[in-house]
């Protein structure tokens, strides 16, 4: 008779591992299938080239939450965090540039050259976001309570939440703008530089269709500045041999404790029998059958492509199709002979300019410019780009000598107008790849020569290869109507469908995008309350 589990579990990404880790601690059979031939979905690292360990998608973190990393014994496991200072440069064309860090004397000196007033200015914008993430912080680790059900429990959580805004006098309002707000409004607010405001503003559209003026991308902008690296706030790191060192240690942690992991086992189906899920079929047809099933894939590819329609109400059927996953973020992954040399700041040596994210935007204006173009199915003509070379600090993931450079860049559309076949989609992409190139040019007159090797994710590519809808890295948009208890719809942001015994434990989910298990974390509560 073939073996059954407590839970199986579809897609081996980073919140589903976290989520059989979790299971697997507390004695339950746990079985992970992953598609493809290593797991971790959009958090791995995989060698392109010989001798380049490659973070194809995800390539920085600092959300992953401490909790988790300590619970799951992570550092046992192999998994290292390599802070970065400077945390970030800005070149522009004028010869000026802009560094900024942890180093709080460093940061003022650098945003002086630009506003003597932005720099005093900016250790209270940041200490504004820091008061917020003391509110929100806390509800990252927590199941989003229901204002419709009803529930003693749900009432009194919603009840604390409100008295912790009340709590915060007249900043509860600012809070409410960081959530619901536009980013630009905020920072135009708060700086007169543009240099500066553009620098910050970049993380707010990270990843999301929508500019700076928008709402929705002063939360995405916030999203950003929530984690920590080695306990120090707002700093982001590389991890050492790539991504998909956190996958890996969570896998290794999950194994540890009795959890299987198989990979290049696709899942086909979800199995229902009156009302309840029992199991998968793999696309080769073989059932594994479980107590529970819990999908670490978004909310269409779960509903839409893994269940049956009659399965589910019409209404949610209707709500799920209805869900956003523009997306116009692309990503490059670049082989280099040799580093970037910068005018503003030259040096071909590995200097500070090098060692955290490298924003190419010259002002707020051009932003919206690029938006604009992918708004109407074109291709940014001046993207925004956001290059990071991880070679820099962590000497394992190139061959001595050269460089890694990972490349992620706004806007180019899901799709471009005028590239009705595939063909005229691939060679759009091609052709905005070297764009980009030459905009990077511009500013380390050294760079294109410098290219050894390339690879050009665009979202549709991002979508097949990672199985995230649109290409969204965040598994959905990360607006107000998609938060918290609207995650992914109102009614079912905790973690359950309505098929029983059908869990939802990807960024689907409440808290949303971002490599920080605690999508699964959640979930994983919410199995075991079950």
């Amino acid at each position: 008779m073939a073996k059954s589990y407590d839970v199986v579990f579809i897609g081996g990404g980073h919140n589903a591992l976290v989520c059989a880790a979790y299971l697997a601690r507390a004695g339950k059979s746990v079985c992970v299938l992953e598609r493809r031939e290593m797991v971790g979905g959009a958090c791995v690292t995989e060698e392109l080239w010989p001798g380049y360990k490659v973070s194809t998608a995800a390539y920085v973190n600092s959300l992953l939450r401490p909790e988790i990393i300590k619970e799951l014994e992570l550092h046992k496991f192999g998994f290292e965090l390599l802070p970065r200072s400077p945390s970030s440069f800005s070149p522009f064309l004028d010869g000026q540039s802009l560094m900024m860090g942890p180093d709080k004397e460093m940061t003022h000196r650098e945003v002086s050259k630009f506003s003597k007033k932005d720099a005093d200015a900016l250790p209270k914008y940041e200490a504004m976001l820091e008061r917020c993430a003391d509110l929100i912080e806390p509800t990252l680790m927590q199941t989003p309570p229901s204002p419709w059900s009803m529930r003693p429990s749900d009432m009194m959580h919603l009840g604390k939440m409100a008295w912790k805004f009340k709590k915060m006098g007249p900043e509860g309002a600012t809070a409410i703008e960081i959530l619901t707000g536009a980013a630009r409004p905020i920072l135009d607010r708060w700086f007169e530089s543009e240099q500066l405001k553009v620098t910050l503003a970049t993380d707010a559209v990270i990843g999301a269709m929508a500019a700076p003026s928008m709402p929705g991308t002063a939360y995405v902008l916030f999203h950003h500045v929530m984690g920590e690296c080695n306990g120090v706030r707002g700093v982001w790191g590389y991890v050492r041999g790539g991504m998909g060192g956190i996958s890996n240690a969570i896998a290794g942690s999950a194994k540890s404790k009795g959890a299987e992991i198989r990979t290049n086992a696709e899942v086909a189906k979800v199995l229902v029998k009156n009302g309840r899920a029992i199991g998968v079929v793999l696309k080769d047809g073989t059932e594994i059958r479980a107590a529970k099933v819990a999908s670490g894939a978004d909310a269409n590819v779960t509903f839409l492509k893994l269940c049956d329609e009659k399965d589910l109400p019409a209404d949610f059927v209707t709500g799920v199709k209805g869900l956003d996953y523009a997306s116009a973020s692309l990503k490059i992954n670049v082989a280099l002979s040799e580093l970037p040399n910068f005018t503003s700041v030259p040096g071909a040596q590995a200097g500070p300019q090098h060692r955290g994210t490298i924003h190419i935007s010259p002002d707020m204006d051009y932003i919206e410019r690029a938006y604009d173009d992918a708004k109407y199915g074109k291709p940014a003509e001046s993207p925004i780009l956001e290059c990071t070379i991880p070679s820099v600090i962590d000497k394992t993931v190139a061959p001595e000598g050269q460089h890694l450079m990972s490349m992620f860049i706004q806007y180019f559309p899901y799709n471009v107008k005028g590239a009705e076949t595939q063909e005229q989609y691939d060679a759009a992409k091609e052709k905005f790849a070297d764009r980009c190139f030459d905009i990077l040019n511009q500013y380390a007159p050294n760079f294109k020569k410098s290219v050894i090797n390339r690879q050009v994710l665009s979202p549709r590519d991002i979508e097949s290869r990672f199985g995230l809808t649109g290409g969204n890295i965040m598994q959905g948009t990360m607006s107000l109507s998609s938060l918290a208890f609207m995650r992914p719809l109102p009614g079912w942001a905790q973690y359950r469908t309505p098929i029983k015994n059908l869990y939802l434990c990807g960024a689907a989910t409440h808290p949303g995008g971002g490599v920080m298990g605690a999508c699964g974390y959640n979930a994983a509560k919410e199995i075991l309350k079950d």
